[in-house]
């Protein structure tokens, strides 16, 4: 058994009376890439927020690398080292592509002057460049703010963004939904980059082909609980979807099964 990198116990979250949400249990190990499959309303997004303290859960402990957390929101999920797309990019439509990029851990000048400091705006264009340059990125004026980008180019500075970064964990909500082939293409060679690096990945996703040809195990959510735990290579697209569906059942969830 390898080291864990994420451990949820009972993760629960209700919107008044809607469970959407209720104990999950889930472990991811280092190195691992997990995918979390379900239909509209299964509750894989909510998931995430609560890990990445989008939202405060209702219930339930969450553990990184062996450490309680409880994050009072995604600046402290991603100091912690968690890197997320999430849906909705979260870019700052006013800023432009190295401003977005370091959005929150801008390089300064002159640190030793406490709070009166001077952005490098210089440093974070090379890295930006770099980073562009690491993921295959291909953005023609970085100056350029986000408003005036197609949603494809949004998407791929919100993932060049979180690549660029060293994480301890990444995770992925549904990274290429509005991506056209070439795109998700570029999207899929940043997982494999990461795979085999050795960074651990959650990808929530609607794409069969893709979770098939890039995670290591697959978990699916149905009405806000996770009802199947399926290593890749012992099933197969059609069992998937009988899980989704309800179709099938199977025995009970063990998140420490692999």
């Amino acid at each position: 058994m390898t080291e864990i990198v994420l451990k949820t116990e009972d993760l629960t979250k209700h919107y008044g009376g809607v469970q959407a949400l209720e104990g999950a249990e889930f472990i991811l190990h280092k190195g691992e890439h997990v995918a979390i499959m379900g239909d509209n309303g299964a509750g894989k997004s909510t998931f995430v927020r609560q890990i990445t303290g989008v939202e405060q859960r209702t219930r339930g402990k969450v553990w990184l690398y062996g450490e309680e957390v409880h994050f009072a929101g995604p600046l402290d999920a991603r100091e912690a080292g968690i890197e997320t797309v999430f849906q909705t990019l979260a870019l700052a439509d006013d800023l432009d592509v190295p401003d977005n990029l370091f959005l929150g851990r801008e390089k300064t000048y002159f640190d030793w002057l406490g709070p009166f400091r001077l952005l490098d705006y210089k440093g974070m264009r090379e890295a930006t460049m770099e980073g562009l340059r690491k993921t295959a990125v291909k953005i023609p004026n970085i100056r350029n703010t986000i408003r005036n980008m197609s949603g494809g180019q949004r998407q791929c500075v919100a993932i060049a963004r979180t690549a660029s970064f060293h994480s301890k964990l990444t995770i992925m909500d549904e990274p290429t939904a509005a991506l056209g082939v070439q795109e998700t293409a570029q999207v899929e060679n940043i997982i494999k980059t990461l795979k085999e690096a050795g960074e651990p990945l959650i990808l929530v996703s609607h794409n069969m082909r893709q979770v098939f040809d890039l995670v290591d195990r697959i978990i699916v959510f149905r009405r806000g609980r996770i009802c199947a735990n399926l290593k890749r290579e012992e099933t197969d697209p059609q069992d998937v979807v009988a899980y989704i569906t309800g179709a099938k059942t199977g025995k009970e969830y063990e998140a420490t099964a692999l």
